[in-house]
């Protein structure tokens, strides 16, 4: 049977082995909305399997005016943050059989405003937007808005895994109310003098988490100035250098609360360096449960994020339209106190 020109079989081999027309060939394989007999599908799904037909997926992106692919557009895939949110999204598409393609913004809104343009030309299904956003907006902000606007009226559908506030579909976790709650715990445990390594001061995720970690114990009427709230990078860089300034600025500190477990990891490695002993000398927290945790001495308490179930509702936001605007799922997290912070006076 003649192929193409690269060897692979075509479309025509597949019809006319199932002995059938190109265009019912077509409508079997690419999922057409129009009717194809049962028996006729059977044969134009074996004819492809016996020749190791492949779809074009190209092709079909053409013919249906949008493909089947997701595009998750994140904000770094080296980051400690972003990496559990890629994976639960991953996950969910694994379980659905959905081909997603992941791509780095660079914590950049112009380079993310640059991928989106881009995107819109190869028409995927969907864009899941995956990434904390600024304190204060800024021109490329809004330019980005604009091409997922522009995404949206081609046909597209864009959800973003973020805070609240987009003209989208979002999936909001909850960076407040988790520093909250961490707080609110760790008052209950006995502790009262914190230093917070506290990201990025642009960031809004960090933003949020010192945000509501502050306004907790302040409610029990314990107070976190701003001489015990150092900036540093969203990293384990981050953690090791906010550290050393803790250590230098000799505030007494009895728990160090990290913005993200990757800032608490680098802390306790500057913490442990001079000598101070953890808990016994002070005690850490941080947020996020990331799976490095498992090798971390002490045993680090934190706040369990729910990544998982954000890859699985932004799918489902994905694969359910509605037309009454931006819809919001909110997720929230829950503490898990481990060895780092004992009850204090039991050290």
């Amino acid at each position: 049977m003649a192929k193409g020109s690269n060897g692979r079989a075509t479309l025509a081999d597949v019809a006319r082995r199932a002995e059938v027309s190109h265009a019912t060939a077509s409508r079997a394989l690419n999922g057409s909305t129009r009717n194809v007999r049962p028996e006729l599908r059977r044969r134009v799904l074996a004819a492809a399997a016996e020749l190791g037909y492949i779809v074009n997926s190209a092709a079909q992106a053409v013919a249906r005016g949008r493909g089947e692919h997701v595009a998750l557009v994140v904000n770094g895939i080296n980051d400690d943050y972003f990496s559990p949110v890629a994976s639960g999204v991953l996950h969910a598409a694994e379980a659905d059989d959905r081909m997603v393609t992941m791509i780095s913004s660079r914590n950049s809104p112009e380079q993310a405003t640059r991928v989106v343009a881009s995107l819109r030309a190869q028409r995927p299904r969907a864009i899941i937007l995956a990434g904390g956003r600024s304190v204060t907006a800024g021109a490329w902000d809004a330019r980005l808005v604009d091409e997922l606007t522009l995404f949206e009226g081609e046909g597209g559908r864009v959800v973003a895994i973020s805070e609240e506030g987009l003209p989208f579909d979002t999936v909001a976790v909850g960076n407040r109310a988790a520093g909250a709650d961490l707080a609110a715990q760790l008052a209950d445990l006995g502790y009262r003098e914190f230093t917070v390594l506290a990201g990025p001061a642009q960031a809004r995720t960090a933003h949020d988490r010192v945000a509501g970690f502050r306004a907790a114990l302040a409610e029990r009427g314990i107070e976190v100035g701003e001489n015990r709230v150092i900036h540093c990078g969203f990293d384990r860089d981050g953690g090791y250098a906010a550290a050393g300034e803790c250590l230098r600025r000799r505030a007494p500190t009895q728990l160090v609360f990290a913005i993200s477990d990757a800032v608490a990891v680098g802390a306790i490695a500057r913490l442990r360096e001079a000598g101070v002993d953890l808990p016994g000398d002070m005690a850490v927290a941080g947020i996020d449960d990331v799976p490095a945790l498992r090798d971390v001495s002490p045993a680090l308490t934190t706040v369990r994020l729910p990544w998982p179930e954000a890859g699985r509702a932004a799918l489902d936001l994905v694969a359910e339209p509605v037309d009454t605007g931006p819809r919001v799922v909110r997720l929230r997290g829950h503490v898990v106190l481990r060895e780092s912070t004992p009850v204090l006076g039991r050290l």
